[in-house]
């Protein structure tokens, strides 16, 4: 397949990927989509985006297993909280030529093959703030630039891991396991302090193997914001603006998605897009009292 997306999904946040493929398919009916389990504990969520959406089962699982197996052999024990959150990385050896990743908290607004193209002028494209506002945070320890491994204007690329896109070659298995052999190293190189796992680790891959990279908020004229911790997003016809722009895509990054969170009700038109009746109650209204929320929310779990 040339163009397509990849998803890293299982059955415990499939709520999120359905939001998500609803939001997607408004734009991108064609589209080839790929699930790579996060785990084995995929099967519903498999069969649910298949039937809804077309989404495909990366094709090579044996090599998914054996790269998270060598994936744990390379890192110390407790250096990676979440280690199958390395697995978005196999994205470099699916079926996809020019690929998107794109995490499961997000909703899309607008196509994205449109993104996809600017693939063609660069081998690595991202589109987020994150140096602007986060600057090495979660990301960097300042020993990278204080080490020189990075120079200053290498460390002005760094960028969220929720939302990125590659040409497939561009990194090989090898040179891969090779970086990542450095990095379990160097644990003293990267900011782990949130929780993260993935980020700071495909920083340091891409800005070590991928010299041509394109992040679109520099490249693009006012191209807006995407991190749903921004409250000045303006909602019009279940689309989000920043000032006069639409949003590309709305990324929740840590933000809390639960009942009251920031951008709820956008995330539960996409979510019951196609179903209106499975709606729970709870989430149709912001006047239920705690109790009252809990024991909607059970009543819908019962009738799964």
């Amino acid at each position: 397949m040339e163009k397509g997306i990849y998803i890293v999904a299982n059955d415990k946040v499939i709520e999120n990927a359905i939001a998500l493929l609803n939001s997607l398919r408004l734009h991108d009916p064609q589209l080839p989509v790929v699930l790579i389990p996060f785990n084995q504990d995929y099967g519903r969520a498999a069969a649910v985006l298949a039937e809804q959406h077309q989404v495909s089962l990366f094709p090579d699982l044996p090599f998914l297993e054996d790269f998270t197996q060598t994936i744990g052999t390379i890192f110390p024990k407790n250096f990676l909280a979440l280690p199958n959150k390395m697995r978005k990385l196999a994205a470099w050896f699916g079926p996809l030529q020019n690929f998107l990743y794109i995490d499961t908290d997000i909703l899309l607004f607008r196509p994205l093959a449109e993104t996809l193209n600017y693939l063609s002028e660069a081998d690595f494209i991202c589109c987020d703030y994150h140096s602007a506002g986060r600057g090495l945070a979660d990301v960097f320890s300042a020993q990278v630039l204080e080490q020189q491994i990075f120079t200053g204007a290498e460390l002005q690329d760094v960028f969220n891991s929720g939302f990125w896109g590659a040409k497939k070659g561009t990194i090989s298995l090898e040179q891969m396991y090779a970086l990542l052999q450095e990095c379990a190293q160097h644990r003293e190189y990267f900011d782990f302090s949130s929780g993260t796992t993935d980020q700071p680790l495909l920083n340091y891959l891409v800005l070590k193997a991928i010299s041509s990279r394109l992040n679109l908020t520099k490249a693009i004229a006012n191209e807006p914001g995407s991190w749903a911790g921004s409250p000045h997003f303006q909602a019009q016809n279940y689309q989000l603006y920043d000032g006069e722009t639409p949003l590309r895509y709305l990324h929740w990054a840590g933000t809390p998605m639960r009942t009251g969170g920031p951008y709820r009700e956008l995330w539960q038109h996409y979510r019951y897009l196609h179903s209106p009746g499975e709606r729970p109650e709870s989430l149709s209204t912001s006047s239920l009292l705690p109790w009252q929320i809990w024991i909607a929310q059970m009543k819908q779990a019962l009738k799964r």
